[in-house]
Formats: structure tokens, sequence, C-alpha cells
């Protein structure tokens, strides 16, 4: 599927990942493949992200964690995310 995320100043991420975890304001939830369509907001946490590659610009690389080479995570303070047809956009501050 793929994943963008979006601040107000710049995309942060854009590619194709295995999963993607928020952190909901019920509680964290991932969305894999093929997730039903879903919108949501979020509250302050940490994204993880999965994915057999990245790419980051080097404006905002330094925004992301390596846990490992398939798993990145970013701290955001709140944002929005949408799924729809193996697409998520993510809105983030």
């Amino acid at each position: 599927m793929i994943l963008d995320i979006v601040s107000p100043e710049a995309k942060l991420f854009s590619g194709e990942v295995t999963s993607v975890t928020v952190p909901g304001v019920d509680g964290s939830f991932q969305i894999l493949n093929n997730h039903a369509p879903i919108v949501s907001i979020l509250e302050k946490g940490t994204i993880k992200i999965a994915a057999s590659s990245f790419n980051f610009s080097k404006e905002v690389a330094s925004k992301f964690v390596r846990v490992n080479d398939q798993t990145y995570t970013l701290e955001i303070t709140s944002g929005t995310i949408e799924m729809k047809d193996n697409k998520v956009i993510v809105l983030v501050d």
C-alpha cells in the first residue's frame, strides 16, 4: 500500500509500505494492505512505519528514528489519517 505523511511544512514521507501503526485517540492501531476504508483522528504519540526500503529527503530525514532496516518511527503531536483503496494519507502536526 502507499503511505503519504504530510505536515504543514513539507511532505515527510511518500512510498510503499507493508504496515503503519498510528496513535489513535482510543489507542494505537495498525493498518495493513487491503484494510477497510477508515478516517480517524490521531493524538500525540509515535507512528511506526514498516517497509522493505525507505527513501527520505535530506530535509526531513532527521525527524525519523531508525528501529531496524525495515522499520522507522516518527513522533507526532496530533493528526488525521485516511485509508482508502490501499492509499494511506496521514496529516500530522
